[in-house]
């Protein structure tokens, strides 16, 4: 009998004919049954299972107690434990006399993902509606820098090459650089890639870790006296008809350089011009708030699909990790390097510190550039300038992804 029948026949034996049973069971006989049925559900649990358990709890640890993006390593976290139980009810499954039963998060994956990238798209409205170009637009330079801190992204996409991924999934996990969890999910996704789970923890795990892998790698390129570099900061009034125009037009702009970027680029800007129009006060603060804290939870639990035991498992998760810390690296060393290089040739100088705020972690990059300046001189404050590096890495880090898919789907 199935494992399903037994506990049916147990609950209901009304309505199973005893010749179906072949015995008419003492309450000795059922405990046995019973105790057999758990103990061969305890056997069935993998190695691979066991290691799974640790990670989920390990994601929920980091979430609490670190609080570490805990709206998205929390879910991801606990659906690690839930897609790893034997015969999970949350995968699809084939049960003797019925057939398949949907499992919920397989089937999320599957319509909120796989068919659609419908979850991470709907984020990226939420986002766009959080940030203000305000300080871009006012210092349009820094558009510099959100382009130069994306230059990990595609050194790691060689060496994962070099080291034998596919190129589709060396492309993937490039992307981790971008220290944007949505378009690292959606990219790996587009192009079918082996590794979403892996590619998902990595790119929301270094996320979090910003303000620990950051300093590290600025303080590995930077002298004192360039992180003392004060600079002065005179904003641009920016008009509300610019505010209004710049989502649009640079909607535009990567629809024709990088027409695989629309969704991302498209959705992203939506999310602003919500912010910007001055009409939608309601729907922008439901954007900022029910609409990200909503998607943010699905998407987590979501995700754990991809982090089944017999996928997730192996060398090529080590790997991965390992290639994401160092496109993120990579990208803030880029980023830092590009300023440096701009030194050269102007009389006014630019603190180095500032492009490792290009890439698209916002603001924990800026918040980070904003510390350190502090640091060396109390009077040194670079948070201003910094966000516009760290909103134009926003722009750069979709724009890339969609580079990306253009050259690989």
């Amino acid at each position: 009998m199935d494992a399903f029948a037994f506990w049916f026949y147990f609950k209901r034996p009304d309505l199973y004919p005893t010749e179906d049973i072949g015995l008419f069971l003492s309450p000795k006989k059922k405990e046995e049954k019973i105790m057999e049925f758990l103990w061969n559900g305890l056997l069935s649990i993998t190695w691979q299972q066991l290691v799974m358990y640790g990670v989920g709890i390990l994601l929920i640890y980091l979430a609490i107690h670190k609080e570490y993006e805990p709206s998205l390593l929390l879910p991801m976290g606990f659906g690690a434990i839930l897609v790893n139980l034997p015969l999970s009810g949350v995968l699809n499954q084939v049960t003797e006399g019925i057939g398949v039963t949907n499992g919920i998060i397989q089937w999320l994956f599957k319509a909120g993902i796989e068919a659609s990238e419908a979850f991470p798209l709907l984020l990226f409205i939420g986002i766009g509606a959080m940030i203000d170009f305000g300080p871009l637009l006012s210092n349009p330079k820094m558009f510099l820098f959100g382009a130069a801190a994306q230059l990990g992204i595609f050194l790691t996409v060689i060496i994962a090459v070099f080291l034998g991924f596919d190129i589709k999934d060396a492309a993937s996990i490039g992307i981790i650089g971008a220290a944007d969890g949505p378009t690292s999910i959606l990219v790996s996704q587009v192009l079918k890639s082996n590794y979403i789970g892996a590619i998902a923890v990595a790119a929301y795990s270094y996320m979090a870790l910003v303000p620990i892998i950051q300093p590290l790698a600025i303080k590995l390129v930077t002298t004192k006296k360039e992180r003392c570099i004060r600079m002065d900061y005179a904003p641009n009034n920016v008009s509300k008809t610019t505010r209004i125009i710049f989502p649009i037009a640079v909607t535009f702009i990567a629809g024709i350089v990088a027409p695989a970027s629309v969704a991302l680029v498209g959705f992203l800007m939506f999310g602003n011009l919500l912010r910007e129009c001055g009409v939608l006060n309601s729907l922008v603060k439901t954007a900022q708030n029910e609409l990200v804290n909503l998607v943010t939870l699905l998407l987590g639990i979501t995700i754990s699909f991809s982090m089944q035991a017999d996928k997730f498992v192996n060398i090529n998760t080590i790997m991965i990790m390992l290639l994401g810390l160092a496109a993120f690296v990579l990208d803030t060393i880029g980023g830092v390097m590009f300023a440096k290089l701009l030194n050269l040739f102007s009389a006014k100088k630019i603190n180095p510190m500032i492009g490792a705020a290009g890439i698209s972690a916002f603001p924990m990059s800026s918040r980070v550039v904003e510390k350190l300046g502090i640091a060396e001189d109390k009077q040194n404050h670079l948070l201003m300038h910094a966000v516009g590096a760290n909103v134009s890495g926003q722009i750069a880090s979709v724009i890339a992804g969609g580079i990306i898919l253009g050259f690989f789907m």
